[in-house]
């Protein structure tokens, strides 16, 4: 009997925790604390970006923000995902990232709540599945785009930089 209720149970779980299959079935919150929609980016490729503030590529801010103003009406949304699990070079609260990122870029683009992106205990979901059956992030501003079908389409080192030809490319292929 009490195998069967263990299988019983089992298959009621399975049931309800189903891995999502696009970014647009994620939730998550923004960096002002209230929900940041993905489901409104169907139809709109994502380029997420982990970020940080004290980070040596901070400075890619200002081609992010750049990049989303030369994109944003053609098909593209840049969100900024803050995280503090590389060299803990994001140490801030909500407000005070803001504040950094509007005050040292003008950033406008969207940017998350802090997560964890690192695998393991405590992976936020949208970044097993930005990660899933590839290697997990290593660094901060890791540029993961995702097509307007809400899939992994190209992933991008730290290094490529927002106006890499190579990423242009591909933001082109997605957003055409």
């Amino acid at each position: 009997m009490k195998t069967l209720s263990f299988f019983l149970v089992t298959l009621a779980l399975v049931g309800v925790v189903t891995a999502a299959d696009t970014v647009h079935d994620i939730t998550i919150g923004a960096l002002n604390g209230k929900a940041l929609d993905l489901k409104s980016f169907k139809g709109r490729a994502v380029l997420f970006v982990n970020v940080a503030s004290e980070c040596g590529y901070t400075g890619q801010y200002r081609g992010l923000q750049m990049l989303h103003q030369q994109m944003k009406d053609k098909g593209l949304v840049v969100v900024g995902v803050p995280c503090n699990d590389f060299g803990g070079q994001e140490p801030a609260a909500p407000k005070e990232i803001a504040a950094f990122c509007k005050k040292n870029f003008g950033v406008t683009f969207p940017l998350t709540e802090k997560i964890r992106i690192a695998p393991g205990k405590g992976q936020h979901p949208l970044y097993s599945m930005l990660t899933a059956g590839g290697d997990p992030v290593g660094w901060n501003f890791e540029k993961i785009l995702v097509g307007p079908d809400g899939k992994v389409a190209k992933r991008f080192t730290s290094d490529v930089e927002p106006d890499d030809q190579e990423l242009l490319a591909a933001i082109k292929q997605v957003t055409k």
